[in-house]
């Protein structure tokens, strides 16, 4: 089954700096967090603040290809986990053709804020980073665990990185 989300913040680790994506589930309290790099940060904050580049960035220039060949978007799913790696699946269609394209989970959110497109995450995803595999190292679970605990309402919804 899989789980609709939007993204509810983007912010920085208070420890690594690095972006954290947050997901929610559009129907309940279930969040996600994904560590994304940088620049899929920046794309990613772009979109969702409405802002426009003097020229294309790659996620505008893919979004610009597709809208040309007449290919649309029909959702965007993150479908696995492993060693900590999060993969998603862009879901496209052209005509009567359906294509399945494989995906950072951070370019596959940044393409789908772009063309509108709904995001979902598998629910066997979600249950796989509740799992204790992914907590091996107690010091960043319990970083996370904090880290999510201190996130206030008023948090979610900024994207300023």
């Amino acid at each position: 089954m899989e789980i609709m989300m939007k993204v509810a913040a983007l912010m920085p680790d208070p420890m690594s700096r690095m972006p954290i994506l947050i997901l929610k589930d559009i129907q309940s309290d279930l969040i996600l967090p994904i560590w994304i790099g940088l620049y899929e940060a920046n794309a990613i904050a772009i979109s969702l603040e409405g802002g426009v580049t003097p020229r294309p960035m790659t996620h505008d220039l893919l979004k610009n290809f597709l809208d040309q060949v007449n290919i649309k978007v029909d959702k965007i799913v993150i479908n696995d986990v492993r060693d900590n790696t999060y993969y998603a699946v862009i879901y496209c269609r052209q005509h009567d053709l359906s294509y399945l394209i494989d995906a950072r989970p951070s370019d596959a959110i940044a393409l789908a804020l772009r063309t509108n497109s709904p995001i979902y995450v598998d629910e066997e995803v979600i249950k796989m980073t509740k799992s204790p595999e992914l907590g091996q190292n107690p010091e960043d679970s319990e970083r996370l665990r904090k880290l999510l605990e201190s996130l206030k309402p008023e948090d979610l919804g900024k994207y300023k990185m």
